[in-house]
């Protein structure tokens, strides 16, 4: 996903609303960690931060782009491979650490830990890019790295998993590598991926930043519309053309916008946890959804990005018909992308959009297909969530806003649903209304700072995992 998704949950009340979202401060935060007192500090050295920058620098150089599922830079994905190796030797010398190729090019880290009662848990990341200016990221090798040159011995064991194509599906990579944990039996206590940011100057008049861990995760459907004619010369055209049936069928889609499903999902429930942190009248009314929602649902859609949280999505995104100016196509093709809302399916948004479309001429064909995966747990009970609160508030203690949300992307999380019913989204760096232009595009970059404090993040959550001591009934082999 490399940081496309607009993680923007509670957003849906804030960008229209003119509100801030606030977590309570509850779960792990203000509780000393197990074992403080012999925490490794995350403060690097001036000859570790020259390390990490020559590390990203390097990375960054290497072309591993994925054009298509079955179309991706060999070569440099192998390069990257061995450049790792090099990068971080710690990593790959140490006894209780065993590294794995799956599916040619992915890698999958198991780290054994001192306490196997504990159960495990996964980072994930991936190496491959899209076809624009380069981007990379090692902070989780980096972080690792970092603690066993100090000696850390992680307490509880996880598993680092770097796919190699999740750009364009993740089905050669991450979906191999969970194939490969489940068949060892490996259950995760949570699973961390790219997600949510700390988002700054999203909200007028609100100078907080604030952090959102994307808690769910949008499904998706490509669906090539077609309609088939008995071709002609366009100088004795039949009543419609095949052009003109399919732009109709389109038009309706886009007229005709799926269901709104708030009430449905994280949205409303995160707006109901944060109302009374709002001022008058917001907080009114949304410590009344009962009363409000018609009106707030109604609000939501007024947007682009809050329609986004609230349903499924419909656009448009190829049309191809006619070779010459002269002649009606007998072919008049289009693909839509419709991004499923987490309370519908695959299912149940065909059936809608056949209904929209009602027209028999227009045929309908699945080329890719997903369901939207479960919502993840984010009360004072969820582990993962927990975790990543207390990591949040520890390492950028300026922000005391904290609350989940959906991704409208998707990621290669969605590959580990059955090893985890916690499954997070988290990217620990700033996200700015003025950064989305360069999402995925010209001039996308990470500042050295912002690496650094990627890496910091890590780094902390490894040993805040190792301070929790919930053992959960599992069978896995490591």
């Amino acid at each position: 996903m490399a940081r496309r998704c607009v993680y923007l949950l509670a957003l849906g009340g804030v960008l229209l609303l003119g509100i801030a979202t606030f977590s309570r401060s509850k779960g792990l935060r203000g509780k000393e960690p197990q074992g403080a007192a012999s925490r490794i500090s995350s403060q690097f050295s001036e000859e570790e931060r020259v390390d990490m920058k020559e590390a990203l620098k390097g990375a960054i150089q290497i072309p591993t782009v994925s054009f298509t599922s079955e179309d991706y830079n060999t070569t440099a994905l192998a390069e990257f491979g061995e450049y790792i190796y090099k990068v971080f030797p710690t990593v790959f010398s140490t006894s209780f650490i065993q590294h794995e190729v799956v599916g040619g090019y992915s890698h999958l880290f198991t780290v054994q830990g001192s306490d196997p009662s504990l159960q495990p848990y996964l980072l994930l990341a991936h190496i491959d890019v899209v076809p624009a200016p380069a981007e990379g990221w090692k902070a989780i090798l980096q972080a690792l790295e970092l603690l066993l040159i100090r000696d850390y011995i992680p307490q509880r064991p996880f598993f680092i998993a770097l796919g190699h194509d999740e750009e364009v599906s993740g089905k050669n990579g991450a979906q191999k590598i969970s194939t490969l944990l489940q068949a060892r039996g490996v259950q995760l206590a949570f699973v961390v991926d790219e997600g949510g940011f700390i988002l700054d100057g999203f909200i007028p008049n609100v100078k907080k930043p604030f952090a959102q861990i994307a808690v769910a995760e949008k499904g998706s459907i490509n669906l090539m519309l077609q309609v088939n004619v008995t071709p002609g010369h366009s100088s004795a055209p039949q009543k419609e053309t095949s052009i003109g049936i399919l732009a109709a069928a389109v038009s309706r889609l886009e007229q005709t916008p799926l269901p709104n499903m708030f009430g449905d999902g994280p949205l409303k429930t995160t707006l109901e946890l944060l109302a009374n942190e709002f001022s008058f009248p917001t907080n009114i009314i949304l410590s009344n959804l009962w009363l409000f929602w018609p009106f707030v649902r109604r609000f939501l859609e007024r947007n682009h990005i809050t329609n986004a949280l609230v349903r499924t999505t419909t656009a448009l995104t190829m049309f191809n018909a006619g070779i010459k100016v002269n002649v009606i196509p007998p072919v008049a093709q289009a693909v839509v992308n419709f991004r499923i809302h987490p309370a519908q399916t695959v299912q149940e948004v065909l059936e809608l959009v056949k209904n929209i479309v009602a027209d028999d001429r227009v045929q309908l064909h699945v080329l890719s297909a997903f369901d939207p995966e479960p919502v993840s747990p984010s009360d004072n009970q969820a582990l993962g969530y927990q975790l990543l609160r207390h990591t949040i508030h520890s390492v950028f203690p300026e922000v005391s806003i904290v609350a989940p949300g959906t991704c409208i992307g998707n990621t290669d999380s969605r590959h580990y649903k059955n090893l985890s019913n916690g499954i997070y989204r988290f990217n620990p760096f700033y996200l700015r209304p003025q950064d989305f232009t360069g999402i995925h595009g010209l001039n996308e970059k990470i500042s050295v700072q912002a690496y650094e404090t990627h890496v910091k993040f890590i780094f902390e959550l490894i040993q805040n995992a190792d301070t929790v001591r919930v053992s959960v009934p599992h069978v896995h082999e490591l």
